[in-house]
């Protein structure tokens, strides 16, 4: 394929991604469906009246919403006709897009929008699932002997996050205070949390049609209900999380921010990616069983910018980590007959490989803090300091073009003064 918007073949969004975001500009304040080409943005909104297909036509109303939940509702067959006509107007052998004054319509520069969520989240869910990861931080608490828990092969671990406070990349987010416990078996104390962390993720949206409270949807046939991904960051506050996750799992440690990347990748600009997922071992249960890939090639990276303005990469992982995939995470999330909806959230769970410069978290990288990461400024960190800007990446690797996601990126202020 080849478009007539020209960019490099570095270029993160060729004609073989097309990945949707909602936008605005300074001149325009009404959000906007898009689709990323090269640097450029195609205004869904513009061309709404283009998308004549059979399963589309009469259904244009999606492309002129505020968000991307319409469209994800109508399902696989109606994401590869819109995407099949994206293709054919962006494409050199089309004209419609190309003559005046539509061009001058439809398309903006990517340096003058604005970009926000691409999706009204109603939930958020975030799960556990890269094994190494989850072997990583049972070794640092419990010991190599008992390092995953009894349940972690039997099931995609998960705890329900907090929607409201899903950000868009670019977001600043305080430092937040809680309950910690400094001095171990002494009593906790009211504070700001010492022990910022990152954790890198990819996370994906749920589409098709609506499910009916105590319906289920099997990993067999799970696929269909996937929508896009993107990237991830859900930061943590390590010390509030210690003292308040026993018996419930994380709240105010996690609720204070998760912010996202822009851009919704599909699983179609996904597929030519896959790569066979991890082996299990014992068996799931048949509701989690698939024979279909579901892991990618992903490639995953995490810069640190210091207040000093200087970027470290500390760390270098891969989706293809993940043991449990999207479509086991979206059939046990229903098994008890969950309903999910067009436009929910679900998380990957920080990603790290079996490397040490792969671990997706500082709690990892400086493991637990005993072994500081130096900066290329000459500082180091074992967790995270005020005004740290925290800069994930995620990219595939094609024949001569690449598949990208854009910044997922967030920078860490000071906690809110009394």
């Amino acid at each position: 394929m080849k478009s007539f918007i020209n960019y490099s073949r570095d270029c993160e969004f060729p004609i073989e991604n097309l990945p949707y975001g909602v936008f605005t500009t300074s001149n325009q304040t009404q959000k906007h469906i898009g689709v990323a080409i090269g640097d450029q943005i195609l205004d869904l909104f513009i061309i709404s009246h283009l998308f004549t297909g059979p399963l589309l036509s009469g259904k244009q109303d999606v492309f002129r919403q505020d968000c991307l939940n319409d469209f994800m509702a109508l399902g696989r067959p109606a994401w590869l006709e819109a995407r099949s006509t994206i293709q054919k107007l962006l494409s050199t052998s089309s004209t419609e897009l190309q003559e005046e004054p539509l061009r001058s319509k439809a398309f903006i520069k990517q340096d003058s929008a604005i970009m926000h969520l691409p999706a009204k989240i109603g939930d958020y869910t975030d799960f556990y699932s890269s094994i190494h990861h989850a072997t990583n931080v049972g070794i640092m608490f419990r010991g190599k002997e008992n390092a995953l828990m009894p349940n972690w092969k039997y099931l995609p671990v998960g705890y329900h996050g907090r929607a409201s406070s899903v950000v868009i990349s670019g977001t600043p987010l305080h430092r937040p205070r809680g309950q910690t416990v400094p001095v171990e078996g002494q009593a906790p104390v009211y504070g700001t949390s010492k022990l910022m962390d990152f954790e890198l993720e990819v996370a994906f949206f749920v589409g098709g049609a609506p499910t009916k409270l105590g319906e289920s949807i099997p990993a067999s046939k799970a696929y269909d209900h996937i929508f896009g991904m993107v990237l991830m960051n859900d930061w943590s506050a390590r010390d509030i999380q210690k003292w308040e996750y026993v018996p419930l799992g994380p709240f105010g440690a996690k609720n204070f921010g998760t912010t996202i990347s822009p851009w919704v990748v599909t699983m179609e600009a996904l597929e030519p990616f896959k790569v066979p997922n991890m082996d299990q071992d014992p068996k799931p249960f048949e509701y989690l069983q698939h024979n279909n890939f579901c892991n990618f090639d992903i490639k995953l990276e995490v810069d640190i910018k210091t207040p000093k303005g200087i970027v470290t990469t500390v760390s270098r992982s891969n989706y293809k980590n993940m043991y449990w995939t999207p479509q086991q995470q979206l059939a046990h999330h229903t098994v008890t007959g969950c309903n999910v909806n067009p436009g929910d959230l679900m998380a990957s769970g920080t990603i790290s490989g079996e490397a040490a410069d792969s671990f997706g978290s500082m709690l990892e990288l400086s493991w637990k803090g005993t072994m500081p990461v130096s900066m290329q400024d000459g500082t180091t960190r074992k967790f995270l300091q005020d005004n740290d800007e925290v800069i994930i990446r995620g990219y595939c690797v094609g024949d001569d073009y690449k598949v990208g996601f854009g910044q997922c990126a967030g920078k860490l202020l000071p906690a809110h003064s009394d």
